[in-house]
């Protein structure tokens, strides 16, 4: 009689921790978690402004409904700038990913400049919150160019890969009309964040594996 062992197949069907698919699946879970995000904060800023047009009498609860909607989307947008550098969405050059944690610093500050509004209202004609204020329409310009250089680097892929560009033309559309038609612009505004911000973040979180590069 002789005796003999056979090694066990190897068990394909598990995921090893620190593999690609463990990568995707963290991957995927963040961007639904974005996604929620994004899409609650554009919701209830786009609700505060058509509910309360885009100054609400200081002091009055609805200003500080309005302020803190408008918290809720900067921080949708610091956690999508978050997913876009965990995924390359960019690109995976030192300028692409750069340019996102250069993003990240203006929303730090334009969300400074929100605090400031809600909380400092009798610095609001300082020298020094006029100019943090500045960061408010900055952010979101870069925003816009992160949308484009997206679609460009086509890492995210299907409607992930475009609506961004819809999304983040937020402030070339918006700002504009705010300015030369002063009636419409909230109604202008509040639309395109639920047409732009609120379908992107349904699109992350209802397709996350849209976000991870093939």
């Amino acid at each position: 009689m002789s005796l003999s062992t056979t090694p066990a197949p190897a068990r394909t069907d598990v995921a090893v921790p620190g593999s690609t698919s463990t990568a995707s699946q963290a991957g995927t879970r963040l961007a639904r978690r974005v996604g929620i995000g994004v899409a609650a904060g554009s919701a209830a800023w786009s609700a505060a402004m058509l509910a309360f047009s885009n100054s609400p009498t200081d002091g009055t609860w609805q200003h500080y409904v309005y302020e803190a909607s408008a918290l809720l989307f900067q921080l949708g947008l610091v956690g999508l700038v978050t997913l876009q550098l965990r995924t390359g969405a960019t690109g995976t050059g030192r300028l692409a990913r750069g340019f996102l944690h250069a993003e990240h610093v203006l929303l730090g500050l334009a969300i400074a400049a929100t605090f400031t509004s809600m909380f400092l209202r009798e610095y609001h004609d300082t020298a020094w919150y006029l100019a943090l204020d500045v960061f408010w329409p900055l952010s979101m310009l870069g925003m816009a160019a992160i949308g484009v250089r997206i679609a460009i680097a086509g890492r995210w892929r299907g409607a992930a890969r475009f609506w961004p560009l819809v999304a983040e033309s937020w402030a070339p559309v918006c700002v504009p009309i705010a300015v030369t038609l002063p009636a419409v612009g909230q109604y202008v505004a509040g639309a395109h964040l639920l047409i732009g911000y609120v379908a992107l973040g349904v699109i992350l979180a209802r397709r996350p594996e849209l976000t991870v590069a093939r």
